[in-house]
C-alpha cells in the first residue's frame, strides 16, 4: 500500500495547480458575484485535457484512471468549486457517451467535448424523482427509426449553455429496468429551457429546468441497449460522487490553507491568534479531517479503478464522508477569520456556499447512508470493513 504520488500524478497535479492559479482563482469571485459561466476558460481546460481526463484516448481524452482525476480535481477547485464541479459533470457526461455511444455518435461527438470545443450536460433529475431517480417520467417512445422524447428534468448544470444533453428516459417498464440513456443534441427542436435558478452557490455555473416536447432522437443517439439507462447512470454516478467529494476536499483544502495563514497574521491581545491553544486545536482538527477525507475519495477511486465488488459502497463512503467534512472545514476556516470571513473580501463566504450543496448531489447524504447500511447489513458483507 503506497500513499505516495508517483511522477506522473505529481505532475498532473501540479499542471492543474498551475491552471488553477492562473485562470481560476483571480476569475472566480467576479464569476461567483455576476453569476458567469465561463466558457472560454473551459475551453482552456480542454486545450490541457481536463475535459476528458478519464474518457479513452482514440477520442481524444487522456485515458487516465480515477484516482489520477481525483487528484486533477483536487488541485482545480482550489482555484474555483462551482467551475470545476461543472467540468466534473461535463466528465462523466462526456464519458458515458464514450463509453456506450455508438461509434457515430463518439466520432461526432466525443473529439469536440473532450477537447472543451463543445459541453455537456447531465439530465436525470426531474421535479417527482430526486432520491428515487429509478421513478422518473421523461418518455421516449419508439418512432420509426428513432424515439419521441417527451418530460421535463430538473436541475440541469449548464442548461441552455452546453451543447449535448444525456438524457435518461422511459423506454419500458416501471423501475430501474425501463429506463434507456441518450445523447440529445442541446438546439434539437422541441427542447425548451427555464430561467436561469438563483442559487446560493455554484453562481459560475447556470442551473435550469429543460421541457422535452415531441423530441425526436434517432436510434443511433441511444446509449447502450434499451432498458440499461438507468445502470449506465449509476455507473457513471459512482465516479460523479468521487468527483463532487473531489471538489469539497480541495475546496477545504484552499480554506485550510487561507485560515491558517490568516491565523499567523492576525493579531488580538498581543500576539497572534494562531498561539491560542483554542485555534491551535481547530487548526489540527481540520488538517486531520481534510487527509482523512482526501484519503477516503482515492481509496474509493482505487477502489473503482480496479472494479472492486464493492466499489460503489466505497464511492457511497467517500461522497459521504469528504462532502460532510469539507463543508465542516470550510465553515471552520471562517470561523477562524471571524467577521472578516463574512465579508466577499475574503474566499471563506464563497467556499461554505459553493461546498453546500456538495451534500445533496449525485446522491444526498441521506441516500448514501442507506446505500452503505444495506450492503453492511446483507449477506455476505463480511469483506466490507476488512
Amino acid at each position: 500500500m503506497d500513499f505516495e504520488l508517483n511522477d506522473d500524478q505529481i505532475a498532473f497535479q501540479e499542471t492543474a495547480r498551475e491552471f488553477a492559479d492562473r485562470e481560476l482563482a483571480p476569475n472566480a469571485a467576479r464569476w461567483d458575484e455576476e453569476c458567469i459561466f465561463p466558457v472560454e476558460t473551459l475551453r482552456l481546460a480542454g486545450e490541457l485535457g481536463f475535459c476528458g481526463v478519464y474518457c479513452p484516448e482514440d477520442v481524444g481524452g487522456l485515458g487516465l484512471s480515477r484516482l489520477d482525476a481525483t487528484i486533477i480535481f483536487e488541485a482545480l477547485a482550489g482555484g474555483c468549486t462551482s467551475t470545476t464541479a461543472y467540468i466534473t459533470i461535463h466528465n462523466m457526461a462526456t464519458w458515458m457517451v464514450a463509453a456506450f455511444g455508438q461509434d457515430a455518435v463518439r466520432e461526432a461527438w466525443c473529439p469536440q467535448l473532450t477537447a472543451g470545443e463543445k459541453l455537456a450536460s447531465y439530465c436525470l433529475t426531474e421535479p417527482g424523482a430526486g432520491s428515487d431517480a429509478a421513478s422518473l417520467r421523461t418518455k421516449a417512445v419508439r418512432d420509426g427509426d428513432g424515439y419521441r422524447l417527451t418530460g421535463s428534468k430538473v436541475f440541469i448544470s449548464g442548461a441552455g449553455e452546453t451543447d449535448l444533453l444525456v438524457v435518461m428516459a422511459r423506454t419500458g417498464r416501471e423501475g430501474a429496468g425501463g429506463v434507456s440513456a441518450f445523447a440529445v443534441p442541446a438546439d434539437a427542436e422541441g427542447i425548451t429551457y427555464g430561467r436561469k435558478e438563483g442559487k446560493m452557490g455554484w453562481n459560475s455555473q447556470p442551473t435550469r429546468g429543460i421541457t422535452f416536447e415531441d423530441v425526436f432522437v434517432p436510434e443511433a443517439n441511444r446509449l447502450g441497449a434499451e432498458g440499461e439507462g438507468f445502470r449506465i447512470a449509476m455507473k457513471g454516478l459512482d465516479g460523479g460522487r468521487l468527483n463532487v467529494a473531489t471538489c469539497s476536499v480541495g475546496t477545504a483544502a484552499a480554506a485550510l490553507d487561507t485560515a491558517r495563514r490568516y491565523a499567523g497574521e492576525r493579531k488580538q491581545f498581543g500576539q497572534a491568534i494562531s498561539e491560542f491553544q483554542g485555534v491551535q486545536f481547530k487548526l489540527a482538527d481540520m488538517a486531520t479531517e481534510l487527509v482523512a477525507a482526501r484519503q477516503m475519495v482515492r481509496l474509493g477511486a482505487a477502489r473503482l479503478d480496479a472494479k472492486h465488488p464493492e466499489a460503489t459502497t466505497y464511492c457511497a463512503m467517500a461522497k459521504c464522508l469528504a462532502t460532510d467534512l469539507g463543508f465542516r472545514i470550510c465553515n471552520e476556516a471562517l470561523q477562524v477569520h471571524g467577521g472578516y470571513g463574512y465579508i466577499r473580501e475574503y474566499p471563506l463566504e464563497r467556499h461554505v456556499r459553493d461546498v453546500r450543496v456538495h451534500q445533496i448531489l449525485e446522491g444526498t447524504n441521506e441516500i448514501m447512508r442507506v446505500i452503505i447500511a444495506r450492503r453492511l447489513l446483507a449477506p455476505g458483507s463480511e469483506n466490507l470493513l476488512a
